[in-house]
This record gives structure tokens, C-alpha cells and sequence, in this order.
């Protein structure tokens, strides 16, 4: 792409621009498909806003993307770095999910949308299988200016009040062509295809059919008019089969040329052959005498009656089998279960409930209003409703229209404006302990074979809120343990303002051995301490309390002797865990403080004037290790207006960014945010972190802050 400045300038043309970006990457680079997922501001949920070369149905498991899932546009913008899979072993063995869920030949890259301090997305391109292993310099080049320029422009529509925001459904964005073909050359086309032996037909992206020979018809066994504009396996019963899906998934995500066999019904074998490209799919469809013919890389026999779509719901079903694994919390499984349910079996509302207390508490749905679900949550499970029914008797129920509900429960009264509605029990370990409520548009017959794959469904759902409710169980005690450790709050001193923040890592439930603390030594004196004992557990926690008592024991000391004596205190105790810490020593009468390290991130200062420095400390060895160690102390100005930030590491590390830049970053954060509260400013540094950090770690800070009148 040439002219960034004019493709900033254009912000007028609005998320247009977005779209032309991605066509015009995808084009440059040869891409099959390419992707623009936005980060909405204050959220850690990728979201997926422009699309091409793909259709919106195939795309639908990762329409919606946590920052925290093992998927490469995740790790991309959580890590702010290219993220490069050559072929489809490398995606199993880098995200063997992805890789369950797409089981086919390709080449994917992901990248970031950054400005200087801000994230604003990613962007993805992917490759037939045939790409080579590595990617060459010019597409690299392509694809990170690409972002470059989105980043600019959304930068800039952002600043101008205008956001760029994805939209409820994600846009589709057609390949560029060079040449558009004129109606008499689609005639001559058509012409052509009519005279070649067999049948033909094509499928667009979404593998809708869009033309189809007289042929190929009459090898299908229909009529030209009522096979256009829709898929084969929903017109043709006999086609309904999870191969021709995965052998048309297969062609779009591979662009490699697939094939199967299949029986028409009563004894007409038939071999279908498909020839992708970024339009779609061509297929050509010839009679065979065998189910075992040489082009067969799939035989596909008559599947029983089945509601159409099934291969689609298998789709959603696997991904969200696949997903529900790294589900953690309540509140994330009903997310990923509404968000893989609903598309996969059409549905339009869903609420989800389990017992509590005598009652049937609901505890998420999607499609329904906030007003509907206060009136049915907290039933007693002693209420005539189908959602109490199938909790208490562990027995789905099934109501294909709104009369077929009103027979079996004449008190129901139509409140939500859907036509159909499948109740299925929760069960976990042969007991019932919530219900699953899925409702529809219209009315629906539900086959047998849909309601199984239904009760099997939320058998699923139930097993991964099991483990979800005991998460949060866990995630409460080890929050509520953490907190007692703490200080609940920090003492008054005169002559000093002070704000500390701690947050809790937002990767798993294990408690973190982050720690601040400010002591009051004597009317002019104060003793400030901040560490981190290594690892995330029981242990971590109890050497953290440990670590603090031997801290305030020996607090009004040199902070080297008080470092020196806290690291024999954890060395004759021996707990295989090591401890970084920073103590201060605050004379305020003098304005001085005096610091020693062992092993923790510098700490920074503020001076009066905003001029902002990482102090450079002689490092002393974590504590733990040898008991003779030596901590040397380094004495500092702290004139009154000056701010002295006291951190742990988790405020500044980041996968694949350096150390020193981004502690840098944090100082350049310090320093630009003058004039604010310690509150504001404790505020303003946390959310930089958090703007620009995994979060995979805990994060501590104390902030302190001579006044102006101290001393």
C-alpha cells in the first residue's frame, strides 16, 4: 500500500476505510481470507469487525474472542507481536484447539493494532495449505503496515470523537478483482458449463449454490429453481451428512481442491469434486458405478432423518467442547455456551439456571430482555414450570409451538414472543442441578436425532458449571485469604500522601505472593516495604505473611540490616521459594529516603518539577538464597511534591516486549500524569498496565507523597 498519510487523511470515509485496508492486504499478499477483529475501549474481548474470503457462518466460533484464549489473534494483541503458523502441525501443536476445530491445511498470521500506547485490535490473514513454511519478507512487510495504518486511522477517528466500533454482525468485505466479467462473458460461461459431460454448479463463500448446469439438476435429482441461493446439504436431505460440510469447510479454509461420494437415494452414486478459490467453490459432479471410486477421498452414505444442519451444529458443538475446557468461572461458561449454542441449532434467546437455596436461580442469558428474567428468577423449585420440571425429574421437554406448551402447562401465559422452546435438565454425576431454556423464532418439530444431540449438549454444560461453581468457590476463599494478608489499610502519617493498589493475576485461582506495607516508625520517620514471593499457591501466600512480619519486626533499621535479617529468617526456614523486596526508609524531617533492593524492579521518581528517573539501586540477591548476603543501601532526595513509585513486576512484564522499555514507559506514564490525586494517579498507572500488559501475573503499587507543608 502507498500514501499512509492520505489513508489516514480519508477518516471521513469512516469504517469504509477499514474495509478497504483489509481487501487491499489480502489482495497484496495473496491471502485466501483476512480478518479485523476490534478491541472495544475498556474491554479484554476481541471482536471480530471485517471479514473477506470467508463466510460469516464458518467464521462464527471466533466472531467473539477473549484476550485470554489460546488462539493466535489473542496472543497477538496480548503480546503485541506477529504471530506466525507455517502449517497446519504448527497450529496443532501451538493451539491444539484451533487445530481440533480446524483440522485442515493452512497457513495463518496474526498481528496487532497498536499506536504507541494503545491496542486496537488484530489483524489476520490465512494461506492455503500450499504456502511455504515461512513467510517472506514483502507479505510480512504488507501485512504490518497494514496494521500500522489501521492503528493511525483508528487512532485518529477515535481522537475525533468518531470510534470505530464493531458492529453487532461483522461486515463482509469481497476479494478486489482485477477485471469484473461482463454479462456476455457469463453467458458465454454458462454456455460453456452446459456443454461439458456431467454437471456443474458453483457455491459463494458462504456455500450457497449460485449457478448449477441443467446437469447437474438432473444428477441431483431437483429443479434448477430450487437448488439457487441455497446450501446442497439443506435442500437435499440425502446430503446432510457432517462429510459434505467438512469437505466444503475443507476447500474454503484449505483452497486446495477435496472430494467425496455420495448415494442418491435409491442407488445413484454420484462423485463430487471441489475447486476453491477466494470467490468460492466450483464443483463438478459426475455419476460413478462405485462407492469406491479412484477421486473418492470420501464415502458418504444415506444418514438417517436428520434436521438440517446437523454437520453445523457438530461444527459449533466441537468448538464448544473445545473451548468450555479453558472455561473458568460461572460467568465464562455462560458466555461461551451462549455464544457457540445459539448459532449452532438457530436459536434466538437462552437462559441457564441452577438450584440455589430452594430456588431456580438464573444465573445468565442472551436474547432475552433484563425485565423477562427478573420475573422467572428465584422460582421456588416447587413452581408447575417446565424449567422446575426438568430440574426435579432430570427429564428434557420439548415444545415444538407455543399450543403444545400451553397443554402441558395451562398457566403459561406467552411472554416472550418466541415460537418454540427445548427444557433440558442439567445433570452432573446422576444428579439435576440447574436447567437449560433454548427458545426460537418459529416453531419447530425437533427430531429425534436433535433432541439427543440437545440433552448430550447440556450434559456438557452442566459438567464444565460443576467445575465452574467449584472455581469460583476457590477463586472466593483464595481472594478472601489474599485480602486478610494485606493491609486492610494504610496508617495516617503525617506529612505524607499515599495510595496502594494490588489486583490479583487474571490467569487461574492460585493466590500471589505480592506484597506492599507502610509502617509508622515515629513522628518524622516511616518505613515503606513492597515484594514478590515467587510462585502462585498456599505456600506463596504464607511466606508473603511471613516475609511482612520479619519486615515490621526489624522496621526503623538500616534497610540493608532489615533486608539482611529478613533473608536469614527465610534461608533457616528453607521454603524452596525466593522473595524479591525493596524496603524504604522515609525521613521526612530531612526529605530523604534511603532504599535497598533484593532483586526487585527500580523504583521510580517523581521530582517536583515532573522530571521522572528509574533509580538505579546496587542489586542485592533475592531473598532465600544465601544467608550471607549483603544489601547495600542508597540514599535519595525526597523534597516535598515529589512522588516515589513502588511496584512489583507484574506492572511492567510483557511477553515479547523488553523490560527496560517498559519500565521506561511506565516512568514516561508517571511523568505526564501530573497534578492528580495519589488516588487518580494510582488509577492512571494500573490502567496503563493493563492497556499494555498480559495482566498474567499479580500486580502491587504504592505510591508516596511528601506534601508540600511536610517535615
Amino acid at each position: 500500500m502507498q500514501d499512509p498519510a492520505g489513508f489516514v487523511a480519508a477518516a471521513s470515509f469512516g469504517p469504509e476505510l477499514v474495509d478497504l485496508a483489509l481487501a487491499r492486504v489480502v489482495s497484496e499478499t495473496g491471502a485466501s481470507a483476512g480478518f479485523v477483529y476490534l478491541l472495544p475501549p475498556g474491554e479484554w474481548v476481541l471482536r471480530l469487525a471485517v471479514l473477506s474470503g470467508d463466510s460469516p457462518e464458518l467464521i462464527a466460533p471466533w466472531a467473539q474472542v477473549r484476550l485470554t484464549a489460546p488462539v493466535p489473534v489473542a496472543d497477538a494483541v496480548r503480546e503485541r507481536r506477529l504471530v506466525w503458523l507455517g502449517s497446519q502441525e504448527e497450529l496443532a501443536r501451538r493451539y491444539p484447539q484451533s487445530a481440533l476445530v480446524l483440522p485442515y491445511h493452512l497457513a495463518v498470521a496474526a498481528a496487532p493494532i497498536t499506536t504507541d500506547t494503545t491496542v486496537w485490535g488484530g489483524l489476520v490473514l490465512r494461506w492455503p495449505g500450499s504456502h511455504p513454511p515461512q513467510l517472506p519478507p514483502q507479505k510480512r512487510d504488507a501485512l504490518l503496515a497494514c496494521c500500522h495504518r489501521l492503528g493511525l486511522f483508528l487512532q485518529q477517528a477515535a481522537d475525533g470523537d468518531h470510534p470505530v466500533l464493531p458492529e453487532p454482525e461483522p461486515r463482509v468485505v469481497p476479494p478486489l478483482r482485477s477485471r469484473t466479467p461482463e454479462p456476455v462473458r457469463e453467458t458465454a460461461a454458462a454456455d460453456f458449463a452446459e456443454r461439458l459431460p456431467g454437471g456443474c454448479c458453483a457455491l459463494n463463500p458462504e456455500g450457497r449454490i449460485t449457478f448449477l448446469t441443467s446437469a447437474a439438476a438432473d444428477l441431483l435429482g431437483a429443479d434448477v429453481p430450487g437448488l439457487l441461493g441455497a446450501r446442497p446439504w439443506e435442500a437435499l436431505p440425502w446430503l446432510d451428512d457432517p462429510v459434505v460440510e467438512d469437505r466444503y469447510r475443507a476447500a474454503v479454509f484449505s483452497r486446495q481442491p477435496t472430494s467425496f461420494t455420495a448415494l442418491r437415494p435409491p442407488d445413484h452414486w454420484l462423485s463430487f469434486h471441489l475447486h476453491p478459490d477466494p470467490s468460492g467453490i466450483s464443483v463438478r459432479i459426475t455419476p460413478t458405478a462405485t462407492a469406491h471410486g479412484p477421486d473418492a477421498s470420501e464415502v458418504l452414505h444415506p444418514p438417517p432423518p436428520a434436521t438440517p444442519g446437523r454437520a453445523t451444529a457438530l461444527y459449533h458443538l466441537l468448538h464448544l467442547a473445545a473451548t468450555l475446557t479453558e472455561a473458568v468461572g460461572v460467568r465464562d461458561v455462560v458466555d461461551r455456551v451462549a455464544d457457540q449454542l445459539l448459532p449452532a441449532f438457530g436459536a434466538q434467546a437462552l437462559a441457564l439456571m441452577t438450584t440455589q437455596e430452594g430456588r431456580l436461580r438464573i444465573i445468565g442469558y442472551r436474547g432475552y430482555a433484563a425485565e423477562l428474567m427478573d420475573r422467572f428468577d428465584a422460582l421456588p423449585l416447587t413452581s408447575d414450570t417446565p424449567a422446575v420440571h426438568v430440574l426435579t425429574t432430570g427429564v428434557p421437554s420439548f415444545f415444538a409451538t407455543f399450543e403444545d406448551l400451553k397443554r402441558a402447562y395451562p398457566p403459561a401465559v406467552r411472554q416472550d414472543e418466541m415460537g418454540a422452546w427445548a427444557f433440558l435438565p442439567l445433570i452432573t454425576s446422576g444428579h439435576p442441578v440447574g436447567s437449560l431454556v433454548l427458545a426460537y423464532a418459529r416453531p419447530r418439530p425437533f427430531a429425534p436425532e436433535e433432541r439427543a444431540i440437545l440433552t448430550s449438549t447440556a450434559g456438557l454444560v452442566a459438567q464444565a458449571l460443576d467445575r465452574a461453581h467449584l472455581y469460583d468457590a476457590k477463586h472466593q476463599l483464595a481472594h478472601s485469604l489474599q485480602t486478610a494478608l494485606l493491609p486492610q489499610a494504610l496508617p495516617h502519617i503525617p506529612g505524607l500522601d499515599v495510595a496502594a493498589r494490588y489486583l490479583p493475576s487474571a490467569r487461574g485461582i492460585d493466590i500471589g505472593g505480592d506484597f506492599y506495607d507502610l509502617i509508622r516508625l515515629d513522628e518524622a520517620t516511616a518505613a515503606a516495604a513492597i515484594g514478590d514471593v515467587q510462585g502462585h499457591n498456599v505456600n506463596a501466600a504464607a511466606l508473603m505473611g511471613q516475609v511482612r512480619t520479619a519486615v515490621h519486626a526489624t522496621a526503623g533499621a538500616p534497610p540493608g540490616e532489615v533486608l539482611a535479617r529478613t533473608n536469614r529468617l527465610l534461608t533457616d526456614l528453607d521454603p524452596g521459594l525466593f522473595t524479591s523486596c525493596l524496603y524504604a526508609h522515609l525521613d521526612l524531617a530531612r526529605h530523604r529516603a534511603h532504599l535497598a533492593t533484593a532483586g526487585h524492579p527500580p523504583p521510580l521518581l517523581r521530582h517536583p518539577d515532573g522530571h521522572t528517573e528509574v533509580l538505579d539501586l546496587p542489586p542485592g540477591l533475592l531473598l532465600g538464597i544465601d544467608p550471607a548476603a549483603d544489601y547495600p543501601t542508597t540514599g535519595i532526595p525526597l523534597p516535598p511534591g515529589a512522588v516515589l513509585a513502588l511496584y512489583t513486576d507484574g506492572l511492567v512484564e510483557t511477553p515479547g516486549i523488553d523490560l527496560g522499555e517498559a519500565i521506561a514507559g511506565l516512568a514516561d506514564q508517571l511523568a505526564r500524569a501530573q497534578g492528580q490525586s495519589m488516588d487518580a494517579l494510582a488509577e492512571t498507572l494500573v490502567h496503563h498496565a493493563q492497556g499494555s500488559a498480559s495482566h498474567g501475573d499479580d500486580i502491587a503499587l504504592l505510591l508516596i507523597h511528601p506534601h508540600q507543608d511536610g517535615g
